[in-house]
């Protein structure tokens, strides 16, 4: 039954019609039933107020004169009223004076004493205390209890209210399933209409146009859209012979490219093969260079102390200064090949990464360097650096170098300051080493970090020009990246990140 009903728009206008009826119906039977009620306890309450207050006056002389028996003949008399089931008057101090009980109903339905004044209600019984005055004297109080009937009267009324309702429903019934055939029948039209044009894909049919209603707007609004569909219809087949066409011209062109995709990662697996063999074979040749040549270095070098610690005294001052300049370029040579050895080390040693107090490890390095330096007044401030994760021995070559630097570039201000710090992203941790040296040219950057490429002259500042070429390469096998950010004589400041891995804290 629901799925019929959910299925026809017939089905709901007529339980629309019906819904709405019965909606009506009961608003109206219940403020109509609530009315009475009010009604009906109104009129017995203003009766039961009158028949206390005749009550009342008959009875005040037997109050005043004491005279009981008045009173219950006065009372008596309301034997005539069925619906009264009971009667008492009370003195003025609230002792019983007469009384009444309709027959066969039982003397405990009056109270020895009046506990309240005015109507009540209790049970299927209206009771009411009036008090009995006389020239502004309370001489007593009339008590009466009648018989309410209010569940009968409802009864009654709900059963005439059930009648008129399902005639009402009925009339109703009858009266929309006439009537929803103004509504469904051009509906219908137009789902026959819709029928045809899916089952024959003819945009032409239109649907009649027979009312001026917002039926009549909705068959308007079919009529166009098929139009409409219809235009697009023509134009989609126009597109997919064109789009067949261009699929196919299309498809020749990935095959074309294909092939030379092919052919271009033959190419380069070639060429990276190429060049791994040529920075494999690079690099043992430095390697193999530098070790062969640190051989005759340490020849020349102890040679030259030899001539200095026992034949100094033979050399006149011209030899004794060729000497020194000897021993500082052999020195110097020896330093060079043991920087370009730690740098074709790189590319082959494994690392053993580890969770590294990276604070630590700078306040270590730069204890150590600047125990080299007795005589220097630097103002070194280190912060709180998160931790990182890489291999203490090239990390350790990174901040050596860094540190180096800036106590090197440095070392000729009147106040040197060196400050070492970090900060984070969601990524990676950014470490910074800045000082107030000489600085660089910011345009020479790209110059930093290829061996042996310098900015200022050995004479002025020593070094080998290989210390950032290592700090670059180590960085770069953490996943990390170097940058610098410099003006000159106004000190410089290098960055190095390290990608967050599985430690991740601030010390």
């Amino acid at each position: 039954m629901l799925r019929t009903i959910a299925r026809s728009i017939r089905y709901k206008l007529v339980l629309v019609v019906l819904a709405t009826t019965f909606t009506a119906l009961l608003v109206a039977g219940a403020a109509m039933v609530f009315y009475d009620l009010r009604a009906y306890q109104q009129t017995w309450v203003n009766d039961l107020d009158t028949q206390a207050e005749i009550l009342g006056r008959a009875s005040a002389p037997a109050l005043a004169f004491n005279d009981p028996k008045s009173a219950r003949e006065y009372l008596a008399l309301l034997k005539v009223r069925p619906k009264i089931a009971a009667a008492a008057i009370y003195n003025a101090k609230g002792k019983l004076f007469a009384s009444y009980t309709r027959a066969g109903t039982a003397d405990r339905d009056v109270p020895g004493f009046p506990d309240f004044e005015g109507p009540r209600i209790a049970g299927n019984a209206l009771l009411l205390y009036k008090r009995i005055v006389e020239d502004n004297e309370i001489l007593g109080t009339v008590y009466l209890k009648a018989d309410y009937e209010l569940l009968g009267r409802l009864t009654d009324y709900l059963g005439i209210l059930g009648v008129v309702f399902a005639l009402s429903l009925l009339v109703a019934l009858l009266m929309s399933a006439w009537l929803q055939t103004a509504v469904t029948k051009p509906i219908l039209a137009i789902s026959e209409i819709a029928r045809q044009v899916m089952e024959k894909r003819d945009f032409s049919l239109r649907v009649r146009k027979s009312t001026e209603d917002e039926i009549g707007y909705l068959v308007d609004a079919i009529n166009d859209m098929l139009a409409e569909v219809g235009r697009r219809q023509e134009a989609l087949e126009e597109s997919n012979v064109t789009l067949g066409r261009e699929m196919a011209e299309r498809a020749r062109a990935e095959d074309q490219l294909r092939e030379l995709n092919v052919e271009l990662e033959r190419r380069v697996e070639a060429r990276t093969a190429q060049l791994e063999a040529a920075n494999k074979e690079l690099e043992s040749f430095s390697y193999s260079v530098s070790h062969d040549l640190r051989a005759p270095v340490r020849a020349i070098i102890g040679f030259s102390r030899m001539l200095s610690e026992e034949h100094i005294a033979q050399l006149n001052q011209e030899a004794q200064r060729l000497l020194g300049i000897v021993q500082g370029e052999a020195h110097r040579m020896g330093e060079l090949i043991d920087d370009l050895l730690a740098f074709s080390r790189l590319g082959r040693q494994a690392m053993q990464k580890a969770d590294l107090d990276m604070t630590q490890m700078a306040r270590a390095t730069y204890e150590g360097l600047a125990a080299q330096q007795p005589d220097g007044n630097v103002a070194f401030h280190l912060g709180s650096l998160p931790r990182a994760r890489g291999d203490r021995v090239l990390l350790g070559q990174v901040w050596a170098n860094l540190l180096s630097n800036a106590l090197k570039f440095s070392a000729k201000q009147a106040q040197p300051r060196i400050e070492v710090s970090a900060v984070s992203d969601e990524k990676e941790h950014i470490y910074f080493v800045r000082d107030n040296g000489v600085g660089f040219d910011p345009r020479y950057q790209s110059k930093l970090y290829g061996v042996f490429q310098r900015l200022h002259e050995s004479s002025e500042f020593p070094g080998t020009g290989v210390g950032l070429a290592l700090v670059h390469r180590i960085v770069a096998r953490h996943g990390g990246r170097v940058w610098a950010d410099s003006k000159p004589n106004e000190g410089a400041t290098f960055y190095f990140t390290l990608p967050k891995e599985e430690a991740d804290g601030t010390i």
